[in-house]
């Protein structure tokens, strides 16, 4: 499986991001956000956390209009998959890949620390090897992850399945305990909490790992 993980000035979990991948098996490309196109051969992209820009204007604006995001919306529409983590999040929602809109962390004070999610949903790749229902240990690390969308799109989202993560304990004031989403067609996801960051025992854990195991193997047998 190759994956491209995408690097802008303010990135700071894009080599996290490569080395979960390469963890679980796949091959990296780091691209550039002044490159215009994705390299050939493309199965994954992964957008990863950060403050990309300084996060000037609101965060993940700047970076959604980079050159390469052009190329990712592409890859999107053509079914392709991508992962945004974090600031990688705010980016896809940027682009309309997702919806919704991450604002200011309701007690408007930066969060870092380990966190328990409830995984919604196991139909989708990022998700397959994780029990619905089940609930896992993950860091925060952000200061805008107040997710909010309107009230039609809340109740579709959760009608089609589409909330993949929610917070044990709501850290940040999202809607409905949100902590990650996904596409329509189950192919992007765009999560908060950074299981890159869980994904070897170094770290404390490894609940993140299984997210990668699964899309890699997932995208291998595809």
């Amino acid at each position: 499986m190759h994956a491209a993980v995408i690097v802008f000035p303010g990135s700071n979990c894009d080599r996290d991001l490569q080395v979960a991948l390469e963890r679980a098996g796949a091959k990296v490309s780091m691209v550039w956000h002044k490159d215009t196109e994705l390299p050939t051969g493309v199965d994954f992209v992964g957008i990863p956390g950060g403050f990309s820009f300084g996060d000037y204007l609101r965060c993940g604006a700047i970076a959604a209009n980079s050159p390469i995001c052009r190329s990712v919306v592409a890859h999107a529409d053509r079914g392709g998959y991508v992962l945004g983590i974090c600031n990688g999040f705010q980016v896809l929602t940027e682009t309309g890949l997702l919806p919704g809109v991450l604002l200011r962390n309701a007690g408007l004070k930066y969060i870092c620390k380990a966190i328990g999610l409830k995984v919604e949903t196991s139909n989708s790749v990022f998700t397959a090897r994780y029990n619905a229902g089940g609930e896992i240990t993950v860091p925060i690390a952000h200061h805008d992850g107040n997710y909010h969308v309107d009230a039609d799109t809340l109740a579709a989202l959760k009608a089609e399945d589409r909330v993949a993560f929610t917070y044990v304990d709501n850290p940040n004031g999202s809607m409905d305990d949100i902590a990650g989403v996904l596409s329509q067609n189950r192919r992007v996801l765009g999560l908060m909490p950074h299981p890159e960051r869980m994904a070897e025992p170094a770290h404390g854990g490894t609940d993140g790992a299984a997210m990668f195991d699964s899309l890699v193997q997932n995208l291998v047998h595809a």
